[in-house]
């Protein structure tokens, strides 16, 4: 029987996807706090260890596409649930690499796995939510980064307490298992009704996509540019204390994970257009106020700004892509997934020869530029959204 909007097993499918975006933020988010420790086991310096980060992103972009091709053949189900075995397993295998091309070969299919579950992830989201008739996309995302706050805290704090890198992964990788037990039996099979079309032949992605995935871009590199260079920030310009340099994440983090969760209430009240603008304007206030704010307490007001109004522009988007006539939302899903990912890699890099040549500050005030960009644009591209 099919999951429809008047079928209790839509309310299973509802939790099913949250427990997977859960799964997701928590896995990519346990390989931060273990850097430090492949740094050292390795013995590399800063520049091969920008090399080897840069193969993770490379792995994830390189999978996108395949994953989006690969969801209308054999199911979102069947998609995430063997992408989340490649990251359960992969895990713990980066903590035995005893070499840098053992690591870097470990950090691609981990990649792969992130970024597979990711494309697939989304679709089953999107389709989700269209068989709801309300938005939950900013929920399901408010859970991913609810993950990757357990994921980054509970890695750190078994470390913290002693354990072996390899054992606090495996404990980690049973509990990702445990989610996807959980969740695999309630995901659904299929995640789009067989097409009427006769011409599959490729299409080139229309100019509404193509300014959605831009704007995904644009926006993941702001929200990176708050992970890489918000500590930097508050210690170089406020005068912070480094240990204290996490701060800034941590209430951008916080923000956003309480802004994604109401999301969805937003959306449905206001329409994805109207949050897009208030959300880019919001952010584009954070970025200023971080670096006019004459102290680094009110900096983190600043930075949690950043995070509210950032929280749903990106469900936004992904929705509207989704929801795109003339596509299959797998190619649509994996093109936006695909460009977030290159701004993530992008955007330390863009950011460091700025910060060099104009200071920190002024490249925090570029992204101010960036999401009153998304501002001015967003409402129009985010149309497809239908309410």
């Amino acid at each position: 029987m099919p999951i429809t909007a008047k079928t209790p097993e839509l309310k299973k499918a509802k939790i099913a996807t949250r427990l997977i975006f859960l799964l997701a933020g928590a896995g990519l988010a346990a390989w931060a706090p273990l850097v430090p420790f492949a740094k050292i086991a390795l013995g590399v310096d800063e520049a091969t260890l920008g090399m080897l980060l840069l193969c993770l992103g490379l792995g994830s972009i390189t999978a996108m596409p395949l994953a989006g091709a690969l969801v209308p053949k054999l199911g979102a189900r069947v998609v995430i649930a063997v992408s989340a075995c490649v990251i359960i397993v992969a895990l713990p295998l980066l903590t035995l690499a005893q070499s840098v091309p053992q690591l870097a070969i470990g950090l691609a299919l981990f990649g792969a796995g992130v970024g597979s579950v990711d494309v697939a992830m989304n679709i089953h989201a999107i389709e989700v939510e269209k068989r709801s008739g309300v938005s939950l996309l900013s929920g399901f995302h408010g859970l991913f980064t609810l993950g990757s706050i357990f994921g980054a805290g509970g890695m750190s704090l078994m470390l913290i307490v002693g354990l072996n890198s390899t054992i606090a992964t495996v404990v980690l990788s049973i509990s990702m298992l445990c989610l996807l037990s959980m969740s695999f039996p309630h995901l659904m099979a299929e995640t789009a009704e067989p097409t009427k079309r006769k011409d599959t032949r490729f299409a080139l992605p229309g100019a509404r996509l193509i300014v959605i995935s831009l704007l995904c871009f644009l926006a993941f590199l702001a929200e990176g540019v708050v992970l890489d260079w918000g500590a930097l920030l508050l210690i170089d310009q406020h005068q912070l204390h480094p240990g204290y340099g996490g701060l800034g994440y941590a209430a951008f983090a916080v923000a956003m994970t309480a802004g994604r969760l109401t999301g969805d209430r937003v959306v449905t009240k206001f329409g994805g257009g109207v949050t897009a603008l208030v959300g880019g304007l919001l952010a584009a206030a954070g970025y200023v106020w971080v670096v006019v704010s004459p102290d680094p307490t009110t900096a983190l007001i600043g930075f949690a700004t950043i995070g509210l109004g950032a929280s749903n522009i990106v469900p936004v988007f992904f929705s509207a892509a989704g929801r795109m006539d003339g596509s299959g939302s797998g190619m649509a899903l994996s093109m936006v997934t695909s460009f977030g990912y290159a701004g993530i890699l992008v955007g330390p890099a863009v950011i460091g020869f700025m910060a060099e040549w104009l200071g920190i500050g002024t490249a925090f005030l570029a992204m101010a530029i960036i999401m009153l960009a998304i501002s001015a644009i967003g409402p129009a591209a985010s149309k497809s959204v239908a309410r």
